[in-house]
């Protein structure tokens, strides 16, 4: 039986975009209305947080298992810049926004499949 390899998540680097994203999501969230709290906000938190939480957890796992939490943290990813895309159709956030952070997302989602193929 093989040695199992783990990852240091902290130094990925797609784990770090992740935590940039998830300050960045937050960084947008504070200006939602209130009624939102428990609607939208939750559901862009949750998913937000769900893309380093998924990378974090994989990497203690083998290269198998560790792809399949990739693929979670980036179906949360597409998840999240469809929550967004919501956001700004009801006004709580401007277009502006939503493009710099699709932006930051899409960079996420272009590195974490390359990383995902070299596993």
């Amino acid at each position: 039986m093989g040695i199992r390899k783990r990852h240091n998540y902290k130094n990925l680097k797609i784990w770090q975009l992740g935590i940039e994203i998830v300050d960045d999501v937050f960084s947008l969230m504070k200006d939602f209305p209130l009624d939102e709290k428990f609607g939208l906000h939750s559901q862009i938190s949750r998913s937000s947080v769900s893309i380093p939480s998924n990378i974090a957890e994989g990497s203690s796992r083998t290269d198998k298992s560790f792809s399949h939490f990739i693929d979670i943290s980036l179906g949360s990813s597409f998840e999240l810049e469809t929550q967004l895309i919501v956001a700004f159709k009801r006004n709580y956030i401007t277009q502006e926004q939503l493009t710099k952070i699709e932006e930051k997302i899409e960079e996420f989602q272009k590195m974490t499949m390359g990383f995902q193929n070299k596993l």
